[in-house]
């Protein structure tokens, strides 16, 4: 992202919260909170804003995400 993403753009990123589950149509996943995304993406860009939605799969068990949103320093 930092070769393609100019200095003061966005990037949303949606991933599974810590708390979310640890496999998904049976493969596992990698979970992040804010914390460790910004920590993944370095001194190149700051956070911003963060939301948490718990979504309800169709079978009624309920997985958390996390959104970010950063901006190229």
């Amino acid at each position: 992202m930092s070769r393609v993403l100019k200095p003061g753009a966005n990037a949303i990123i949606a991933t599974f919260d810590l708390d979310g589950p640890e496999k998904c149509s049976g493969l596992e996943v990698a979970r992040y909170s804010p914390e460790t995304m910004s920590d993944v993406l370095g001194d190149a860009f700051q956070l911003i804003e963060t939301s948490t939605e718990k979504h309800i799969t169709p079978s009624g068990s309920s997985q958390n995400f996390v959104y970010c949103r950063f901006t190229r320093v």
